[in-house]
């Protein structure tokens, strides 16, 4: 039976999902200018827009659930600075003089990022399906137009960071990764593709 959600805390996980994707943008347009592999580069640019769609689907929530964006809680204000941080980041490394280097923070700083998102559709998803009340249905709707999207980003900038680390490393690098070339879109494809990457390298 569906239980009736705590919908100050719903509020707040929304806010944060906001900032989120707003903080989103601007990593993935620091990103791009990190990125020395065109396909990571190609890659990154699809999610930059696809995160700008988010963005609009969570204000139309917004809109529908008659709450502000504009309100900047406690805990969508820990969001905003990590995401500033984020950026930071790979602007300092940028500086470095390393491109190289650069290109493996932006990967991993994406990677933190996306992990965030990732979890709040992920719960935006639960909420939607365990609880009952009025911005279930509307939560639905939201997640089943963002969450391929949310997957794909998360486990294929997984393994860009993973192939890219290797290569730095001097060692055989699957790039694309193996979660690109198999268009992995879960967790457990995500693992499978990664065990598939030795016999990926034996046929190249």
């Amino acid at each position: 039976m569906a239980k009736k959600y705590d919908q100050l805390q719903v509020e707040e996980l929304l806010y944060q999902a906001l900032e989120t994707e707003q903080g989103g943008i601007a990593v993935y347009t620091t990103a791009i200018g990190c990125a020395l592999n065109e396909d990571l580069r190609k890659e990154w640019e699809e999610y930059l827009e696809e995160t700008r769609t988010h963005e609009k689907v969570l204000r139309n929530v917004f809109a529908e659930l008659g709450l502000d964006p504009q309100i900047r809680t406690p805990g969508r204000e820990v969001v905003g600075h990590i995401g500033k941080s984020l950026v930071e980041a790979m602007e300092k490394a940028k500086a470095a003089g390393n491109p190289e280097a650069a290109e493996l923070v932006a990967a991993e700083c994406v990677v933190l990022a996306e992990t965030k998102d990732h979890q709040n559709w992920e719960l935006i998803g639960h909420i939607a399906e365990k609880a009952s009340g009025p911005a279930t249905k509307i939560l639905k709707q939201a997640h089943e137009a963002v969450e391929k999207d949310e997957d794909h980003h998360l486990y294929h900038t997984k393994g860009w960071c993973r192939e890219l680390w290797i290569q730095s490393l001097g060692l055989p690098a699957v790039l694309p990764p193996p979660e690109e070339v198999k268009q992995v879109e879960t967790a457990i494809g995500a693992s499978r593709a990664e065990q598939a990457r030795d016999d990926m390298l034996k046929r190249h």
